[in-house]
């Protein structure tokens, strides 16, 4: 059973946070815990992008979700003691990957991505910004090095996608899969 941490950014590609939470929702047996930051500007997007409020129906239908505000030093995933495995920041823009890279821990997100690093454990980075600058690829490449994982929202089109929902579980499948959670997804030559 997984800790998880999840960060929704504040950047565009709400789609991508939505059809995490529903992926995490189903998958009960493996995780234990899900701590969610998100901050204002991720819930503006969601439901400019979205048209609904639906993140605020996850706390009602998964007990194993909970909500915590972006200054909660609280939090038990602000602190390594807490065991939390692997954190994904889903969406993650450009400025949030930057203050990550160079350890700016001023809010809840910040700081745990910095304790997930400096514990050595799984972050995962689904940025949606391009294109990127020589500053975007530096950033990238001084998080790899600390051992962080950067995932693109790329989707891709060899599943032969319905909806946008089918489309953004393209990139969200592999990032479960990068976490360590085991799930139905296509598969390639399978």
């Amino acid at each position: 059973m997984k800790k998880i941490v999840v960060a929704i950014g504040g950047s565009s590609g709400s789609i991508y946070a939505k059809v995490l939470f529903d992926r995490l929702s189903k998958l009960k047996d493996q995780v234990e815990k899900v701590g969610v930051v998100m901050s204002k500007n991720a819930k503006y997007n969601w439901e400019l992008e979205l048209k609904n409020k639906d993140y605020e129906k996850i706390l009602d239908e998964n007990e194993h979700f909970q909500f915590y505000e972006k200054n909660d030093f609280m939090a038990p995933f602000a602190s390594g003691s807490a065991k939390y495995e692997t954190m994904i920041v889903c969406p993650c823009s450009m400025g949030l990957m930057g203050r990550i890279a160079t350890g700016i821990s001023n809010d809840l997100t910040t700081r745990a991505a910095d304790v997930i690093l400096k514990e050595r454990r799984r972050l995962i980075l689904v940025i949606r910004d391009t294109p990127y600058s020589l500053i975007h690829i530096n950033n990238m490449k001084t998080i790899t090095e600390a051992g962080g994982v950067i995932c693109p929202a790329s989707p891709s089109f060899y599943s032969d996608p319905k909806n946008f929902e089918e489309l953004a579980a393209t990139v969200v499948d592999r990032v479960l899969d990068l976490a360590g959670l085991d799930l139905e997804s296509y598969r390639w030559g399978e």
